[in-house]
This record gives C-alpha cells, structure tokens and sequence, in this order.
C-alpha cells in the first residue's frame, strides 16, 4: 500500500459517513436495516473473541452485515477459512509497537531455512499506525453457522437484553429524576432527567434513551471529565453529542438492545460540517466514546479482576491473533520461554525478555489494547458554573 497515496482512515471515515448522513441513513439516523435487523452489530474476531476499538467496530459496523465475524484473509486461512471469490475487504487501522521482517543477506535476499523464510523482529520508538484487511464471516467460506457461533456467544448469559440494560443503569448509580417531558443530563446538579417509562413507546425506547443520557453522565468532572460546553445547536455542544452517539452505538450494540439517537435531526447538520472541516475529529470523538462504553460495560474493572486473579503466562495450545497473523504456543519451557508458529509456518522461540514476547502476553491478557485508536490525550477539568441541559 502506498502511503503517499493512502488517504488517513479518519478522512474516509468522515467522507463515508457526511455521504451517509446527507442520504439519511447513517447509523446516528437508522438504527433498524430494512430486514428488521439491527443496524449495527457489534464486531469481534471469532477466533481471539476480542472486539474492536471504536472507530474500528463503527467501520466494520457501517458495512450493514448481520454476521459479526471479523478477521483477515490471513487469520482465515490459518483457520481452515476462505474468502470468496471476488470479495472485497474493509481497512483498519491500530497501532503497532513493532514488526516481523524477513532477515535478508547484504544484497537484499531473503534468508531461508528448510524452504521457511526467517524473520525478525524490530521495535519501533513509537508507536507506527499498522493497517489490516478484514473481511466480515459472510464473505469466507466453510464458516461455522452463525446461529451456532451466536448461541455459544450467550451460552453463560442469565439475563435478557432489557434486564441487561436496566442493570447497568441501576449499577452506574446515576441520580435519575423522572417527570416532565424532556430527557436531558443537568450537568451543575449532576442528575438525569427523564420522562415517567410509561410516557415511552415501550420498554426498549426507555432504556435507550436513559442510556443515551448515561453517556453524557459519564462526561461529569468526577467522572470522564469531558469538555461539555456550548448552547443546544452549537458546534461544541455537537461535539458532545456526536461522542454521546458513538457510545451509544457501542453500548446498545454489547447489550443488543440497538441505540435511538432521539432528536437525531437536530445534529445533522453540525456533525456533517465537523466531520468535512475537522475529519480527525471523528477519532477523537471515538477514542472518547470507547472511554464512555468502557466505563458504563464495566470493561476496564472485569479485565482488572481477571488480571488480578490469573497469573499471565502461556499455556500450549494457546492461539493468540496480533499483527495480522496468528501465532499458536508449540510449547512452553520452565524458563517461560515459549516456542510458537505464525500463519506461515514460521516456527520460533521467544524468550520473556524479547519483544514478540511481551507483545503477545499483552495481546492475550489485553486483548482490546491490541484495536485502540492512536490519539493524543486531550482532556481538560473544566468548571461548570451554571446549569447545563446535556442531551436534550
């Protein structure tokens, strides 16, 4: 891929959804496809289980596919999958920390041992956006039904979606006051309000809508501390709503209730002009809206608990996806050493001080660090001196 000629995703991104938003029907404006199935359905990789970072899964998740399956033609392959003929697959992009090159000779041959081409691996100093071809479970051959992968998905699930919503938002605590006919997020008096249940269309809608202004609870200074500025119809007041939209999207996806952006067309209109004067802007606002849905998913205090009970290391058998390929543990030694084989039949041993090494523990034990957006942290404690309707 030539980088010179490679539009920033972030750019797409935005061009993607202005055209989608101007035709009216963007994820933000329909959530229901026209089979009555949700508009967006939550991405993950079937063979780690792991999901996507939230600019990732809003990519894949605007491809409209009913399958949640998402993986490289490679990891498929590796899998016993095939990609159909003439399909195309959909670009990602997460950070990388380092990479697997081919060891070469001085006149720039490949080095080879048994018919296998031996690699390296070089560390970067910084972080370097890597790129991945993906192709949804529809567009590869020999899949597992996706009703059976779907019901061993829910297999430990007790509850229902709708419990599953009203739970976590019981479970935030959140101080909702319910009366009136506006839903809104009062952010000087730190409260939620919403109409009575029985003022909504039914139970679902409801829940939808307490979880959208949970969104914005969460930007609160003891909270998220998010920037929450500007009068209804500003740009700053957009913004906001535009990461309370994605978050939105996340939660009620995880919890397969589906989202309801509410009073979607009256942000239309300045989510296309920041998407077209500031597309790096829709990264920005992902980065946050994956902050939002960790916090209320409880995600970053269930991989706490895991870690904090597991000891992380390596067991033989383990299969563990990173940097587009998939490496399977061969063995394991009592020096913690482990011998694996990537997607190609490379066979190698890691030691615990090399830096594959230390990057496949982290892509095992955190395995959504391995999708996050690459971004700078913004993020300033701003006073709020009067009251503020958030959400409306």
């Amino acid at each position: 891929m030539n980088d010179k000629n490679f539009k920033k995703l972030p750019i797409q991104l935005s061009e993607k959804l202005i055209t989608e938003i101007k035709a009216g029907n963007s994820l933000f404006q329909k959530s229901i496809k026209e089979n009555g199935l949700p508009a967006f359905v939550t991405p993950v990789n079937p063979t780690t289980g792991k999901g996507y970072s939230a600019m990732n899964a809003i990519i894949l998740g605007m491809q409209r596919h009913d399958d949640p399956r998402w993986m490289s033609a490679e990891a498929a392959r590796y899998g016993g999958n095939w990609v159909k003929k003439d399909e195309k697959g959909t670009i990602i992009e997460f950070p990388k920390t380092s990479e697997i090159q081919a060891i070469r000779t001085a006149e720039g041959k490949r080095i080879k041992k048994d018919g296998v081409t031996q690699t390296k691996t070089v560390e970067f100093d910084k972080p370097q956006p890597g790129r991945a071809f993906l192709f949804n479970g529809s567009q590869l051959k020999d899949m597992e039904p996706l009703e059976e992968f779907l019901a061993k998905q829910q297999s430990g699930q007790t509850l229902s979606p709708l419990e599953r919503a009203a739970k976590l938002i019981d479970d935030s605590k959140a101080v909702i006051i319910h009366g009136g006919e506006e839903a809104y997020y009062d952010q000087k008096r730190d409260a939620i309000f919403m109409p009575e249940p029985e003022n909504f269309e039914n139970e679902t809608k409801y829940l939808q809508a307490a979880i959208h202004q949970l969104t914005h609870w969460t930007g609160h200074e003891d909270r998220l501390n998010r920037t929450m500025e500007g009068k209804f119809g500003s740009l700053d007041y957009a913004r906001e709503e535009l990461r309370a939209a994605i978050a939105g999207i996340l939660i009620g996806g995880e919890l397969k209730i589906g989202h309801n952006f509410g009073q979607q067309a009256a942000y239309m209109n300045n989510f296309v002009k920041i998407l077209k004067d500031e597309p790096f802007e829709i990264a920005k606002a992902s980065r946050d809206a994956q902050k939002i849905a960790n916090l209320l998913l409880g995600v970053s205090q269930k991989r706490q608990q895991k870690q904090a009970s597991e000891t992380p290391g390596f067991k033989q058998g383990d299969e563990i996806s990173y940097m587009d390929t998939t490496y399977k543990v061969l063995e394991t030694y009592k020096t913690k050493s482990i011998k694996v084989e990537d997607s190609t039949g490379s066979r190698k041993v890691l030691k615990p001080e090399y830096g594959l090494y230390k990057s496949l523990l982290e892509a095992k034990t955190n395995p959504l660090g391995q999708e996050m957006v690459m971004d700078e942290e913004q993020g300033e404690a701003v006073e709020q001196e009067q009251s503020q309707k958030v959400g409306r």
